[in-house]
């Protein structure tokens, strides 16, 4: 049985952003699981990078120029999932700005979407 902190887990970009979110005091989850179909409809289970649980948002730190995003992307998008991309490699300096802005954006657009349930129920 391991015993570690999930830090020893993490790559140093994770930790990265693992720290800031502790900064923010944002409850997250590494690695936590997620369910979806893939393009031909298959279910599959993904480990995103982190979850944030008060908030539904998944987190995929992108640390290597070298990996398919897109495809993720496009998956998580079809399966309606919420994730922020982090590109640590291109954004050495403004991923912390990025990620909020970001986590904005979704915010905001599910206060406007409980907005409009409300208006149609009432």
């Amino acid at each position: 049985m391991w015993n570690g902190s999930v830090y020893d887990q993490m790559t140093d970009c994770e930790k990265l952003d693992a720290d800031y979110l502790k900064h923010l005091n944002l409850t997250w989850k590494y690695e936590y699981p997620v369910f979806l179909y893939n393009e031909r409809k298959r279910p599959r289970v993904w480990t995103p990078d982190f979850y944030l649980t008060d908030l539904g948002v998944y987190i995929e730190v992108c640390g290597s120029p070298n990996f398919d995003y897109a495809y993720r992307k496009e998956i998580y998008e079809k399966n309606n999932v919420d994730v922020i991309y982090l590109h640590m490699y291109k954004e050495r300096n403004e991923w912390q700005n990025h990620f909020y802005k970001r986590l904005h954006e979704l915010v905001k657009n599910r206060l406007r979407q409980l907005n409009i349930l409300v208006q149609i129920t009432t």
